[in-house]
């Protein structure tokens, strides 16, 4: 029987579409699987290299499949979608995947182990959270308005724009019991969030590494974490600056015939982890503009006189995210003391 060199499988909730080729790259598997018999299927398959279009799910299938001895290899979705001749079935992005991983230069995704999974679910929960949070603040405020009620810019500001309307007799008896059902609901979202922050917590101080990241200007318990549990190998980006890449921090490249043009960011990979980074920096950045930051990079003293700080602020959630790679690919620890001396901005 002709050996089975490397199967592409494309994964879906209920049916599992393969892709196989042999040594002389004819293909010789084309098959459909329900759900519940792939697992009996490669367990009876001699070992071969099994290509996966990375998602959510694709992680379990893959250390599933490499129990019984395969390789499998995942890949993001936007580096198959070129290799799709034409059409959009599950046979031809099984095609795709299996004709993609054969390429010398191709990129894979390493698998994340149940524990990575189970930390990644925490962080998502409490983003989820936080972004439910923002909304009700936002219909609060709102419903206030028009009301003639209003509070100060700011989170802590909402649990005292409530205590005030609980306690306004001028308003109908309608809306202020539909004031209170949101004040509840906020103190719901509350308590759940100090929950998960609590446990994210516990992760943060368990994690050296994330101990370590939370010594560089601008990056907090919450960044680091994300940093550890996010970020694949660090081994896996032969750069820093790949590594800002992979974030979307890194400028757009529309240059040819040797004309150099480069735009806005590139917004690419995790927006909470970008997000977080630009965040940091921009508090950084507001430290050094008060000259209250203790230890200032002269670069950023040089790039604020020269530039708006929201594009320095990117230009230093960049140079962060580089700092953070190099700790994470070397295991040393950021020293702030080895920064020459900072020159104070003018007024």
């Amino acid at each position: 029987m002709t050996k089975i060199i490397r199967i592409g499988m494309d994964t879906s909730k209920q049916f599992f579409q393969l892709h196989g080729v042999d040594e002389q790259e004819r293909v010789i598997l084309r098959r459909k699987l329900k759900r519940k018999e792939v697992l009996t299927f490669f367990a009876g398959l001699a070992p071969t290299t099994i290509g996966i279009e990375a998602c959510g799910g694709s992680h379990y299938w893959a250390r599933e499949l490499a129990k019984l001895g395969h390789e499998v290899k995942q890949i993001a979705p936007q580096y198959v979608k070129p290799y799709v001749k034409r059409g959009k079935n599950d046979a031809a992005d099984a095609e795709a995947v299996c004709e993609a991983m054969s390429r010398p230069t191709m990129r894979f995704v390493p698998v994340k182990s149940a524990q990575s999974q189970a930390a990644l679910m925490l962080a998502g929960l409490r983003e989820r959270l936080v972004r439910n949070r923002i909304q009700l603040a936002n219909a609060i405020r709102g419903y206030a308005g028009e009301f003639g009620l209003v509070a100060a810019k700011g989170q802590s500001q909402i649990e005292p724009l409530l205590l005030r309307l609980a306690e306004d007799e001028t308003l109908p008896d309608l809306a202020r019991e539909l004031f209170g059902a949101q004040a509840k609901e906020y103190a719901q979202i509350e308590a759940q969030l100090a929950r998960l922050e609590a446990k994210l917590m516990a992760w943060h101080r368990a994690d050296e590494q994330s101990r370590r990241l939370t010594r560089i200007p601008g990056v907090g318990p919450v960044t680091a974490s994300l940093l550890s549990m996010k970020a694949p190998d660090p081994h896996a980006f032969s750069s820093g600056r790949q590594f800002a890449a992979w974030l979307g921090l890194t400028p757009k490249d529309h240059s040819t015939a040797g004309k150099v043009r480069l735009g806005v960011i590139t917004r690419a990979g995790d927006e909470t982890l970008r997000s977080l980074l630009v965040v940091g920096a921009t508090a950084v950045i507001w430290q050094v503009r008060r000259g209250t930051s203790r230890h200032a990079s002269p670069w950023l003293v040089d790039l604020l006189k020269r530039k708006p700080p929201k594009l320095a602020a990117v230009a230093l959630a960049n140079k962060t995210a580089r700092i953070a790679w190099k700790l994470m690919a070397t295991g040393e620890v950021y020293d702030a003391r080895r920064l020459p001396p900072m020159t104070p901005i003018a007024a």
